[in-house]
């Protein structure tokens, strides 16, 4: 039995901020506080992802992907979503046929238009979620690689310890971490036994060109690419002469013209060779 009836509908938002972070037993100490924010469906989870009778377990989804590793400007967001059983899978096979997210597909193949309609769906339909904001004095502190690596990292943790919490021993739950890229964070297992999750169920996995393979890691392209966005048109109206809800923070002719004769920005990436630069001259 789980600790709270799946009768129940229980939203629990995240809402998380990050100043140290423990890696292999050190604690750094973070340039800038690391956001992370979201809400897990409890109830949900527990009524759509059943506990198998025949083998006494349930495997849960986690599909994890970034958004901003290269514009020079403001924080790579991470995302992770959880969507509900049978809309998990891989696209080609349309789990989503017929659900509000059918047409979900990686977001660098949708046009922004689709993304922003596609945004609150998700959010909405996602059996939890959550979006990591790393900003740019962590990326300029650790390198854009391991900034990377942390938030998707850290959304698979809180994730987990957050389902965790309404879990028991009896509750034999299996999970599939799905990332983006080529290589999976370094988990800290450790923490997440103690949370009540063994190294045994989880299994990360790294997928090239995942978010156009796996319906939950092309779920959340869509969260870490338009909450990024978000942010873009933010500092836009803060800096309009930037032109940055055109350029995004990528290194185009007209944001490097901007910089040279506006300056650099707090917001920008001083580890990043052309904003380094400019620094210089």
């Amino acid at each position: 039995m789980s600790k709270l009836s799946c009768s129940e509908n229980s939203f629990t938002p995240i809402d998380i901020f990050i100043e140290q972070v423990d890696i292999k037993g050190q604690y750094i100490q973070l340039a800038a506080p690391i956001q992370l924010s979201g809400q897990l469906n409890i109830s949900e989870l527990l009524a759509l992802y059943p506990i198998n009778e025949a083998s006494d377990q349930s495997l849960i989804q986690i599909g994890i992907d970034e958004a901003g590793r290269g514009p020079l400007l403001g924080s790579v967001n991470v995302a992770a979503a959880i969507l509900p059983a049978t809309w998990s899978g891989l696209i080609e096979e349309q789990p989503l046929l017929s659900t509000p997210l059918s047409i979900l597909t990686d977001s660098k193949q949708l046009s922004e238009k689709k993304r922003d309609i596609l945004y609150p769906l998700v959010q909405q339909n996602a059996v939890g979620h959550i979006v990591a904001d790393i900003p740019a004095a962590v990326i300029d502190q650790v390198n854009i690689l391991q900034a990377t690596m942390l938030g998707m990292r850290l959304c698979a943790e809180v994730l987990l310890r957050s389902v965790a919490k309404y879990l028991n021993a009896m509750d034999k739950r299996h999970f599939e971490v799905l990332i983006d890229g080529n290589r999976c964070p370094d988990l800290d297992y450790g923490a997440l036994a103690l949370s009540g999750i063994e190294r045994s169920a989880i299994d990360c996995q790294a997928w090239v060109k995942g978010d156009a393979r796996h319906t939950s890691i092309a779920a959340a392209s869509i969260l870490a690419k338009v909450s990024r966005d978000k942010t873009m048109y933010a500092l836009d109206a803060q800096y309009p002469e930037y032109g940055i809800a055109k350029h995004k923070g990528y290194p185009t002719r007209a944001h490097m013209e901007a910089v040279a004769t506006l300056g650099v920005l707090p917001e920008h990436r001083r580890s990043f060779a052309p904003v380094r630069k400019a620094l210089e001259s």
